[in-house]
């Protein structure tokens, strides 16, 4: 990696695409991304602050310590400040001259075969296949096992035979030169691969743990190949007291601090001294234990936020905002209101400013793993680790704006009592049911409010991409519903990494959002796939699409930067009336 040329590899590719344990494919090479303890020390990497989001994951660290965060290098050419990688798989094919036979048959040799990536002066290149496990693990396949299906043998000459062009696994056939023969199709079913060892050489050659689950076959260039797990917060309005401000900028010097003996020995630096005169000792002490707690606020993720976006003042916004990070006002509705079609909206909040923080926080491989919808991880949820004890994780922030829409309770309410909705969502519930048939990991049914509105994030985000200037992919959503205390929210961002803000043609379309209602209703109402994706029946899936009502790719899917379920519970029957099902939707027919 430090050969790239700059520019190549974003700091956000690294937290979501490229990060510790992610296969890459190199032109002459492939390799695995290393872990923590290869990449450069934090001294020489950019912190990045955010208490709150320390405390979510201050129980993934060694010994429980809330976690730092540094952002990637920010220049991959630099090989003392680089990334390091690995090379990865250690079986190669070698690169020999195909001739007109219908079969084409190349040698398999492992890594101490080689000389200087060649094998007896031919070209060799990396094999396509590798095995792994759900929980993250990776490691070459055992071909000798794999041909002889555990019976011995001592001949070394392994190869692949190709069938045709079409690539298919049953077009490849492992042989050995005894004469064993097996297709590699066999190996897409469970068993023939043998049992995970747990291997994790992302970091270190030899580093592993126990496992056992029955390992897969995976193509290293293949989507299911890494699904990283990035935990998100918004940058919210700091309330701390000045002495805690006071222990913040010391805190290099005071984290150390955990009696008040060790606290006076410290504050005979002048420079410590003079910061903490204006504090007694007990004060000081008591915000040193509040920021080694990472935070005293336990509520989830979002409602943190939504409680924030729900408490701010009305109004325009101001040239020169107080908070850097963190600037709304809550639209006045003579603004924004022209017509009464849209009574289910109560408000809608600019967002001029806001500042979100993401970290990698782990990985799964074939299936990925997405947050509750208060944007939390269970606690059970399993992931490969990014390092063997990990005490930070790799972050970016990225700066820019957006549109908030809060929902009027009393007419959710409403709706989730009318009959043909009530049906509706037990179709969405039965489909619920069948997906976890299948899984480990429990999860609840998300509720119709949360459907609804993230349909309607789907619509909204197609239609704000024809006026706002930013593309559909870089707009994202943030769902908020909080039943309990009747609060149902939609909040439509962008934002940059390498910028300090962005140019605000999002949160302008906040003045027309009727507008976009109308232009998002209208293209919900039929999809180019009618009758087939309005009438989709969740619980019957032939496809599997279990998480699906009337939702495909012609109408509500957009690209999984954008969403935060990766394009699960959609069904605009419960936004606007689909064909078929004219009693479920929120909202009237559209114009």
């Amino acid at each position: 990696m430090s050969k790239k040329a700059r520019g190549q590899l974003r700091r956000s590719q690294v937290i979501t695409t490229w990060g510790p344990g992610a296969l890459l494919d190199l032109p002459r090479h492939s390799a695995i991304i290393g872990g923590l303890e290869f990449w450069p020390k934090t001294a020489d990497l950019d912190e990045i602050p955010e208490r709150r989001l320390r405390h979510k994951l201050r129980g993934m660290t060694a010994g429980g310590v809330p976690p730092r965060f540094y952002a990637p290098p920010a220049d991959p050419r630099d090989a003392k400040k680089g990334i390091r990688a690995w090379r990865f798989p250690e079986w190669f094919v070698v690169q020999e001259k195909d001739d007109a036979a219908s079969v084409r048959s190349r040698r398999l040799v492992y890594r101490t075969a080689l000389d200087r990536s060649r094998f007896e002066g031919l070209q060799v290149v990396p094999t396509r296949f590798v095995r792994g496990c759900p929980r993250g693990h990776v490691d070459d396949i055992d071909w000798k096992g794999f041909v002889h299906q555990g019976e011995s043998c001592g001949r070394k000459d392994l190869r692949i035979e190709e069938r045709g062009t079409s690539g298919d696994l049953a077009d490849l056939i492992v042989t050995c030169g005894c004469g064993k023969r097996r297709s590699l199709h066999d190996a897409s079913m469970p068993g023939p691969l043998g049992v995970c060892h747990g291997r994790m050489p992302w970091l270190g050659r030899g580093v592993h743990e126990d496992c056992n689950r029955p390992s897969r076959l995976l193509i290293r260039t293949a989507a299911n190949a890494y699904f990283a797990q990035v935990v998100s917060v918004l940058s919210l309005p700091d309330h701390a007291t000045e002495v805690q401000r006071a222990v913040r900028d010391l805190w290099d010097d005071l984290q150390i601090v955990d009696t008040a003996e060790e606290l006076t020995t410290l504050k005979k630096k002048p420079r410590i001294a003079a910061a903490l005169e204006a504090f007694a000792d007990t004060d000081v002490m008591a915000a040193i234990a509040f920021e080694k707690g990472g935070s005293s606020d336990d509520r989830p993720t979002k409602v943190a936020e939504l409680d924030t976006l729900l408490s701010v003042p009305e109004g325009f916004g101001d040239d020169v905002p107080i908070d850097p990070d963190f600037h709304a006002r809550r639209l006045p509705e003579s603004v924004w209101r022209h017509s009464g079609r849209y009574e289910g909206i109560e408000s809608v909040t600019q967002l001029h400013r806001l500042r979100e923080v993401q970290a990698l926080a782990g990985f799964t491989r074939f299936e990925a793993v997405t947050p509750d919808i208060n944007g939390d991880y269970e606690s059970d949820v399993e992931r490969a680790r990014l390092a063997e004890e990990p005490t930070w994780f790799p972050a970016v922030e990225n700066r820019g704006e957006g549109i908030f829409l809060k929902l009027r309770p009393e007419s959710v309410n409403h709706w989730l009592a009318r009959p043909g909705v009530l049906k509706r969502l037990q179709y969405l519930a039965d489909g619920h049911k069948r997906w976890m048939a299948g899984r480990k990991t429990p999860r609840d049914f998300p509720g119709g409010p949360y459907i609804l509105l993230h349909t309607l994030s789907h619509l909204l985000i197609q239609s704000l991409a024809m006026r706002c200037g930013y593309p559909a992919s870089s707009i994202r959503e943030r769902v908020y519903t909080d039943a309990e205390r009747g609060r149902f929210g939609l909040l439509l961002y962008t934002g940059s990494p390498d910028a300090e803000g962005t140019l605000g043609g999002l949160v302008q379309q906040a003045r027309q959002i009727e507008g976009h209602l109308k232009h998002a209703l209208r293209n919900g109402a039929l999809c180019s796939n009618d009758p087939i994706c309005a009438q989709h029946a969740p619980g019957e899936s032939m496809e599997q699409r279990w998480l699906h009502g009337a939702a495909c790719h012609g109408c509500t899917l957009v690209g999984e930067t954008s969403c935060e379920m990766r394009n699960d519970y959609l069904d605009r029957a419960l936004v606007v009336p689909a064909l078929g099902v004219p009693d479920a939707a929120f909202f009237g027919a559209a114009e």
